[in-house]
């Protein structure tokens, strides 16, 4: 199973698609999906699929066009996993304190002006370092490369911590990720990441709501007095 895991491809018309890419952006998916109901199953998921997907562009060896590695690519996974950790711990402590009103493991509520302003500002010292950290080590496309990299630390963060705009920025790192892995050759990926994108309209819009359920929820729970105690 590891050796057709690893190293076994899938025909296609005449080219072929590796295993391991496909395999590890269906766990993606998988964990999307998850994070989207806001289960806990998301993180562990989707560290397997981060496993699999860091092998896939640390070599470049799949791509069929370029041989160099897309550790930008390559390094988001590594950073998926650590924030996996921090995820399932935030969630797990949400979900013992009662979790969401509708059953998922957290409430999804706006980051605010505050916290917006904080990730702005650390997307961009993200983006620059991300930038001259990628063109010294030789990343295939590291200006977009980077834009992947801060973009996706910055979501994954933000779904970690609740927050419905972290879909939004998924949408926008996708934007510049299908046609980067286009033109590198890793056409399973590209697609999911085309893929995703429509996804995560879908999510914004199911994190939208349940950020409302919840707010009309508490609204409801501090208009109601205690009763008096009689004399």
């Amino acid at each position: 199973m590891i050796e057709w895991l690893l190293h076994s491809t899938i025909p296609v018309g005449d080219g072929v698609l590796s295993v391991r890419e496909v395999v590890g952006n269906v766990f993606g998916l998988a964990s999307a999906l998850l994070g989207m109901r806001r289960l806990m199953w998301a993180w562990p998921v989707g560290v397997f699929g981060n496993a699999l997907l860091f092998t896939v562009f640390a070599t470049g060896e799949l791509s069929g066009i370029t041989t160099e590695p897309l550790w930008g690519q390559a390094g988001r996974q590594v950073f998926f996993a650590a924030v996996s950790v921090y995820g399932w711990w935030t969630w797990r402590q949400s979900r013992r304190a009662g979790g969401a009103v509708d059953g998922g493991a957290i409430t999804p509520r706006w980051a605010g002006p505050r916290n917006l302003a904080l990730l702005v500002a650390i997307g961009a010292v993200g983006y620059a370092a991300a930038y001259a950290f990628l063109l010294r080590i030789g990343s295939w496309g590291p200006a977009t490369e980077a834009w992947i990299l801060a973009g996706s630390m910055l979501a994954t963060w933000g779904m970690a911590r609740g927050w419905v705009e972290f879909w939004l920025v998924w949408i926008l790192v996708d934007v510049v990720g299908v046609t980067t892995l286009i033109k590198a050759g890793y056409y399973p990926t590209a697609g999911m990441y085309l893929f995703y994108g429509a996804f995560c309209a879908l999510g914004f819009v199911t994190w939208w709501r349940a950020e409302r359920i919840a707010s009309r929820a508490a609204e409801s729970s501090e208009q109601i007095e205690p009763e008096g105690v009689p004399a």
